[in-house]
């Protein structure tokens, strides 16, 4: 009776009453074929996608196609912390940090400062590191130690370059997508930048959060840039790759803050066909997809995008991100701003606060009690 359930496998061939015959090794043959292909379809996929990462494929006119498939796989990337990272830690914000493989000392610089805080404002916060492959094997086996010493770094599977920015960008957008769900918002920084979670959430409160059921895509908005087409610039675009004069607005990409659901429309829009060469830039190519998507991008003065931003403790205290702040002195002014509650009031304040805000801003746009003013500038 046993052997009822595999009588197809059964012999039916050789002489009579023999145990021996043709089927049984088809039969043995065809399930060792099954297995193996079990066992690599997970292997085949994951090389097909990771190839799909820097394979170039012309545009369509007058578009710049996204990236053809994100990251989705733990195995798509070299280093990252445990999938259950997010699942753990439940952060409402986490903040992905783009760095190159050698800028360990400003990696350590967020980590003693901002990146150090788990709980802000009573809501868990999280910060990461994304790079790429170093070219240098002996920097390759340093991020593998620092991987495993702090446990914050993720590595996608494409060369760290300048030119490879972009490349960057969607491996942090899809590694969020796939291993963040959890996070209300997710905020993109770069490795120079002093960013200040608390004022961020401070903002979003005082907005009354009207975006955490819809799309947020907020930063400091460039309007109206034309491409570059000067063959000698890193910023170079051609018209084959890109016809239109002028690019969609778009947020700085020096740090910029994605709601859940327009991460999650901007990741998708970006896995709609392959990369155009050469990539554009990455906060280009966000706005571009977030247009794509129907994301609009939100201005907010509180964040510097290109100019140098005067030190002035109150406005240090209230911006939500400064660019071009090396790692000495972002551990200078970290903990300058954080030594006691500073006197933010006066009229001596609102005079350094509007002029260290209106640097930080070239539209001239500054938020008073809450609401945009324009201010003439000069």
């Amino acid at each position: 009776m046993v052997g009822r359930g595999l009588w197809v496998c059964k012999p039916r061939f050789g002489k009579r009453g023999s145990r021996l015959g043709v089927l049984p090794f088809l039969c043995a043959a065809a399930a060792s074929a099954a297995l193996l292909a079990l066992l690599f379809v997970d292997f085949i996929e994951s090389w097909v996608t990771s190839m799909s990462m820097n394979t170039v494929v012309e545009p369509h006119a007058g578009i710049i196609p996204p990236q053809s498939v994100p990251p989705t796989r733990p195995e798509e990337f070299l280093l990252m912390p445990s999938p259950l990272v997010c699942q753990r830690a439940k952060p409402y914000l986490i903040t992905m940090v783009t760095t190159a493989p050698a800028n360990q000392r400003a990696r350590q610089a967020i980590r003693d400062t901002w990146g150090g805080e788990v709980e802000v404002r009573g809501l868990r916060v999280m910060t990461l590191f994304m790079v790429g492959v170093a070219s240098d094997p002996g920097l390759a086996k340093l991020l593998i130690e620092e991987a495993r010493e702090r446990g914050d770094l993720i590595q996608g599977r494409f060369l760290d370059s300048y030119s490879n920015l972009t490349l960057k960008t969607l491996s942090m957008l899809g590694w969020a997508r796939r291993f963040c769900p959890q996070a209300h918002f997710m905020a993109k920084v770069d490795d120079d930048v002093l960013f200040n979670p608390s004022a961020l959430l401070h903002f979003l409160n005082k907005s009354r959060n009207p975006y955490e059921q819809g799309d947020l895509y907020l930063g400091r908005v460039h309007l109206h840039v034309a491409p570059d087409r000067d063959p000698d610039s890193k910023h170079y675009l051609p018209a084959g790759a890109y016809p239109p004069s002028v690019f969609p607005d778009y947020c700085s990409g020096t740090a910029y803050v994605l709601s859940r659901s327009a991460l999650l429309k901007i990741s998708l829009a970006a896995s709609a066909s392959p990369l155009s060469t050469p990539l554009p830039p990455e906060d280009v190519f966000v706005g571009l997809c977030a247009r794509a998507a129907g994301v609009l991008p939100s201005h907010c003065p509180l964040f510097s995008g290109g100019p140098a931003v005067p030190y002035g403790r109150c406005c240090y205290q209230a911006m939500v991100s400064i660019h071009h702040i090396p790692p000495r002195e972002m551990l200078h002014f970290w903990a300058d701003i954080h030594s006691s509650p500073p006197y933010c009031y006066g009229t001596l304040h609102y005079y350094t606060d509007t002029y260290c805000r209106c640097r930080a801003n070239n539209t001239g746009m500054l938020i008073v009690n809450g609401k945009e003013t324009q201010l003439l500038m000069r």
